[in-house]
């Protein structure tokens, strides 16, 4: 699928508009074909994860596996904590992501996610509606700008 996505874009982006970032160690197993855009391999996921980072406007997740979650879940944080501002979106085809939004409204209604941090996953069910949210996107107060707006910290 992301090697869809990646030709999608690349042909609407034209050349430098895809950057593929992968650790060497999984290159034979993820690689399925000719690379799409600039490849650039790592020695590590944690290599990986800091360049693709670096190297975002925005985060989207489309219905994968535990890597998936994962990563999203890392984007989300990271924003949450106040150590990236980026948006972050879930492409939600046919409700793939459907439980994993009620959990994260259940994981507010039990006060372990703040409601306004709840904000920084956004979901869209076209890629259209996606990408219009994640353009008009405002973040909520980190908890880092919260701490430092507070005498005591986040209690």
């Amino acid at each position: 699928m992301m090697g869809a996505v990646a030709q999608t874009v690349d042909s609407g982006l034209g050349k430098g508009g895809v950057i593929g970032v992968i650790p060497h160690d999984l290159m034979p197993r993820e690689m399925s074909g000719a690379a799409i855009g600039e490849l650039r391999a790592v020695d590590t996921m944690h290599q990986r994860k800091a360049q693709m980072a670096d190297l975002s406007d925005a985060f989207i997740a489309i219905p994968g596996g535990f890597g998936t979650l994962e990563e999203l879940l890392e984007v989300v944080t990271w924003n949450q904590i106040g150590f990236m501002v980026k948006p972050v979106g879930v492409l939600n085809v046919c409700g793939y992501f459907d439980h994993l939004l009620k959990f994260f409204d259940h994981a507010v209604q039990e006060g372990f996610v703040r409601e306004s941090s709840r904000t920084i996953v956004i979901e869209g069910t076209s890629a259209a509606e996606l990408l219009d949210k994640l353009v008009a996107y405002k973040a909520p107060p980190s908890l880092l700008e919260l701490a430092k707006k507070t005498p005591d910290g986040l209690r």
